[in-house]
């Protein structure tokens, strides 16, 4: 299982979620992927902070395996927690599957959450696909007929294709008018769809809770502003007509997604560099 922070981590949904299932399951850490091949690090800068009030350390962007048995399965799973790279995809995304190989892995699956027109006060929907006909058939998936910009998820399925992996990927809907805000709902709703696709059971209470707490704080929010509690109030009723369904996002609004991103990361870069030439 693998989830980059970065453009396939809208509000954090896939992070939050590959972090719980570290925890739940007590993973341990056993390989992480060296940083300095694969970052620009004035736009990915490494934080300095204190230990003890005392020692400067810096922390660099991590890209860290953690292995986990899954219970009640009989099987173990590989957990990969990282950031998106800016350079050197192909390289990169195969020393990931290059390790799969290595340890036996027969399935990989990678989380992702998006932004799109969804209301924060219901479940966060999930689409899951797969580009094996064979594997879109077992799993209950569906088979991805996207074209447009992907980010480093869409690359590593890529290679694991190329090396003869079986893939499967779960993306989770947040609401584009709260992204700032981390979305627990995300994290659950991967969570609930993941342990099902592996036949294993979660105690998913503490993410139910943080989920009840967000949706009370967002609905705080938004009850500030007239216009956008219409808007949220516009989504509920298309959301309720709609049930489960969810339509996986055109190329159009994943590429105007990615224009976002991608404007928001060079305006706090310019932020950052302002401030350490101000300080």
């Amino acid at each position: 299982m693998a989830a980059f922070r970065g453009w396939n981590d809208g509000a954090q949904g896939a992070s939050l979620a590959a972090s719980f299932l570290a925890q739940a399951w007590g993973a341990e850490r056993f390989a992480d992927i060296d940083p300095e091949e694969f970052y620009d690090f004035q736009a990915v800068r490494p934080h300095v902070r204190l230990e003890e009030g005392v020692t400067r350390k810096i922390d660099w962007p991590e890209n860290v395996f953690y292995r986990a048995e899954v219970p009640g399965t009989g099987r173990d799973a590989v957990i990969l927690l990282g950031v998106e790279p800016n350079t050197r995809w192909r390289t990169f995304t195969e020393e990931i599957s290059g390790l799969a190989l290595e340890l036996g892995v027969e399935l990989v699956v990678t989380l992702g959450a998006l932004l799109a027109d969804v209301p924060h006060t219901r479940p966060a929907p999930v689409t899951g696909s797969a580009s094996d006909p064979a594997l879109v058939e077992e799993l209950g998936l569906t088979s991805s007929r996207y074209e447009g910009p992907t980010g480093i998820v869409g690359v590593l399925h890529d290679s694991c294709r190329a090396a003869g992996l079986s893939s499967a990927s779960l993306w989770a809907a947040v609401p584009h008018y709260v992204s700032l805000a981390a979305s627990p709902k995300a994290a659950l709703a991967l969570s609930e769809r993941l342990a099902a696709l592996l036949g294993t059971t979660l105690d998913l209470s503490d993410l139910e809770r943080a989920a009840e707490a967000y949706e009370l704080q967002v609905t705080a929010a938004v009850a500030q502003d007239e216009e956008t509690e219409a808007y949220v109030h516009e989504l509920e009723t298309r959301r309720d007509a709609l049930g489960e369904e969810l339509d996986v996002p055109s190329g159009d609004s994943l590429a105007a997604e990615l224009t976002r991103f991608l404007k928001e990361h060079e305006e706090r870069s310019r932020e950052l560099d302002d401030d350490s030439q101000s300080s």
